[in-house]
């Protein structure tokens, strides 16, 4: 068990936006039942075009070929967190390594063996690739992955699991959104937590951006030069209303069969493709969020000027744009606090927010 007063752990994520591999080295200590912390060093290892498309196409690889990729991404990652460790003198009591999302089927239904379903079990998964083993045998440090699995078999979503991390590290704020490939917002109602993918974000603004040979609109500056297309628009809104059923999670592969094809198939330039998709994404936001409170907004969206306008100009709220550091490393920040968590044998799952039968003590602890 790590000590509550001082405990330095490295956080790793990659979101679905494919920006690149975030570390975060984090200090954590809880005075007063009150949690604290610091963000030691952080930095973003940005993924080659190569390995870009790798992770893109990992969605449809045989079963042979993913194993594979699972354990080799597993080393890539442990590599780059060794580089991390050594540039700045670290030596962390675990690595939380979240690892890249490639299946997220939580509501999955296929019975290979035709046994009668056990209520209390559920058989929908998700798959994070990046093997813990790997991790550890590369760098020599004790390493935690797979967070969701133990949710989803409880029945859960097994997402979101940041509102933990924004309820005992950003509880000041009456909305925490997250503009990574995927939206996502966490605040509190009526004393209880809540919290649910929103929508598709930077993961379609990217994909678009790629028209132009560039891996995001800076700024939002292309979408910004763009005409509202209301047709694309309503589209957006029926396709997204009509298909996300449950508000807990959403993974890649709704984006490709929902969204992806409405905006690859309907006729207009990409300018207004993303100006019409930024207003999409703000009439979501505000949708989910009411007007007045504040909205502390993280994740690379954040940076998006023209889709934080967007956001503002619907919502009518105050908008909250923390430092860079927390735009940019919130996520492994929290992933490094459930590893916390994890390790103190705490409930790092919320099924009241994940709709499991029970909270979950998530993560597999993978020794060197």
């Amino acid at each position: 068990m790590l000590s509550s007063k001082n405990s330095l752990i490295l956080g790793v994520m990659s979101g679905t936006s494919l920006d690149g591999i975030d570390i975060a080295a984090c200090n954590f200590k809880r005075e007063n039942n009150q949690w604290k912390f610091d963000i030691i060093d952080a930095i973003t290892y940005n993924y080659t075009n190569n390995e870009i498309e790798i992770l893109k196409n990992a969605f449809y690889l045989s079963g042979v070929d993913l194993v594979s990729l699972h354990h080799q991404y597993g080393t890539l990652l442990g590599k780059k967190i060794k580089l991390f460790c050594n540039t700045y003198g670290l030596n962390p009591s675990y690595i939380a390594s979240h690892g890249h999302t490639i299946f997220h089927q939580p509501n999955h239904k296929h019975d290979f063996f035709n046994s009668e379903s056990d209520t209390l079990i559920n058989n929908g998964f998700t798959f994070q690739l990046g093997h813990g083993a790997n991790i550890a045998a590369v760098t020599g440090i004790k390493t935690i992955c797979d967070f969701r699995t133990s949710d989803v078999a409880y029945g859960g979503q097994g997402a979101p699991l940041v509102p933990i991390g924004d309820e005992l590290l950003f509880g000041e704020y009456d909305y925490c959104l997250n503009l990574g490939g995927i939206s996502n917002i966490s605040f509190k109602d009526k004393g209880k937590i809540k919290a649910f993918d929103i929508g598709v974000c930077n993961i379609a603004l990217n994909d678009l951006a790629q028209s132009y040979n560039l891996k995001f609109d800076k700024d939002g500056l292309i979408a910004q030069s763009g005409k509202i297309e209301e047709r694309l628009l309503l589209l957006l809104k029926s396709t997204a209303e009509n298909n996300h059923l449950q508000k807990h999670s959403l993974g890649f592969e709704w984006y490709i069969q929902f969204i992806k094809p409405i905006l690859d198939l309907y006729e207009c330039n990409v300018p207004n493709k993303l100006r019409t998709l930024c207003e999409f994404i703000a009439f979501q936001i505000s949708a989910e969020t009411q007007a007045n409170k504040s909205i502390f907004i993280t994740g690379g969206g954040a940076k998006n000027r023209f889709l934080i306008s967007c956001i503002q100009q619907q919502s009518k709220s105050k908008l909250i744009i923390p430092n860079e550091q927390i735009i940019d490393f919130k996520e492994a920040l929290i992933f490094a606090f459930l590893g916390l968590l994890r390790v103190n044998e705490e409930a790092n799952c919320l099924s009241k927010v994940t709709g499991a039968s029970k909270n979950a003590i998530g993560g597999s602890i993978y020794l060197p």
